[in-house]
Order: structure tokens, then C-alpha cells, then sequence
């Protein structure tokens, strides 16, 4: 019977831990108008690093270093990718960024999750959604989002990490404006 007690009881303090580390993860998400950081994206072995600017709901911008002047814009519509040499127009819908520039909708699925604790240090969600399979990823200390893994619509797999995170910063209104095609 005692052993009953100890297992009921050790299953109840982890269900309120994890209870806990989700409540302040939506919190944070919550009080989270804009993040700015540093990112390295990983796609199929490719990498590439810069900074971005993400308003929820639905706004990026992203600058690429070191390449063709690329950046990445999202107006909460359109997404438009833009090199010197091209120009890529998609609806946002269509790509895994609408689900993940979408903070209510991330609320709404980790209130209905299990979350993954990896290597005590980041928690996990994998979300799937239009046969789109994302994993996020939060800080355990600091309860931020820290990047996500998906494979996009040309079936690249593609990890992207943040870092130098910042939050709540006053925005240029014209940082989500698309760039013109010339």
C-alpha cells in the first residue's frame, strides 16, 4: 500500500511540474508581442545565419548574412523570399511559418500536448497540422521559444535555432512591408 502512495504520489508532483512548465510557457507566449534574435537555420545540411524580426501574428522579417542580400519578409499574408537574382512570392498559408508565427494558435496546441524534456534544458512540442509535422523548441529557464524543425513544402528538412533573444521592442511600421520584385 505504501508503495501505491509513493508511486501516486511522485506521478502527481510531475504531473503539476509539467503542469507548471507549460502554464509559463503560454504565459510567456502571452505577454510576447515581438521577438528579435539571431538565427542559424540548418536546411538539409545547408547553413545559413542572420537576424530576424517576428511580430506576432504572422509578421517576419529576416536578414541572411553573407548571401545575396537574401531576406526573408512576411506581411501575415505573403512570404516573400529576395536575392539579388530572385524572387519567390508565397501565400503564407502554405507554409509551415504560418503555423509557427501564429502564437494563439501555438497556445492553443500546447494546452493540448504532452511536452518532451530534452537533456534538462529545452522542452519540446510537436505539432502537426496540414501533414505539416513541427517540432518547437523552449528554453526550460527562460520559457522562450528557441527554434523549430520542420520539413518545408520542397521536402527540405530544415532545423533553425535562436539566439540573443529580445523581446517586447518598439517595430518600424514599414519592417513587414514585401519587397518589390525589380
Amino acid at each position: 500500500m505504501l508503495r501505491f502512495f509513493s508511486t501516486f504520489f511522485f506521478l502527481v508532483l510531475t504531473f503539476n511540474a509539467n503542469a507548471e512548465i507549460k502554464e509559463k510557457i503560454i504565459q510567456n507566449l502571452k505577454n510576447t508581442k515581438n521577438l528579435n534574435f539571431k538565427f542559424e537555420q540548418n536546411t538539409n545540411g545547408k547553413i545559413e545565419n542572420g537576424n530576424c524580426t517576428i511580430e506576432y501574428p504572422k509578421k517576419i522579417y529576416c536578414e541572411y548574412a553573407r548571401s545575396n542580400n537574401k531576406i526573408l519578409v512576411s506581411n501575415g499574408k505573403s512570404l516573400v523570399i529576395k536575392t539579388i537574382t530572385s524572387y519567390y512570392l508565397y501565400s503564407l498559408e502554405k507554409t509551415p511559418l504560418n503555423i509557427i508565427l501564429d502564437k494563439n494558435f501555438l497556445i492553443k496546441k500546447i494546452n493540448s500536448l504532452d511536452e518532451r524534456i530534452i537533456d534538462n534544458k529545452l522542452i519540446n512540442f510537436t505539432l502537426i497540422e496540414n501533414n505539416n509535422e513541427i517540432s518547437v523548441f523552449f528554453d526550460k529557464e527562460t520559457y522562450d521559444l528557441i527554434g523549430w524543425q520542420n520539413t518545408d513544402m520542397y521536402q527540405n528538412f530544415n532545423i533553425t535555432f535562436l539566439s540573443s533573444i529580445k523581446k517586447n521592442r518598439v517595430l518600424s511600421k514599414n519592417l513587414f512591408k514585401l519587397p518589390s520584385q525589380n
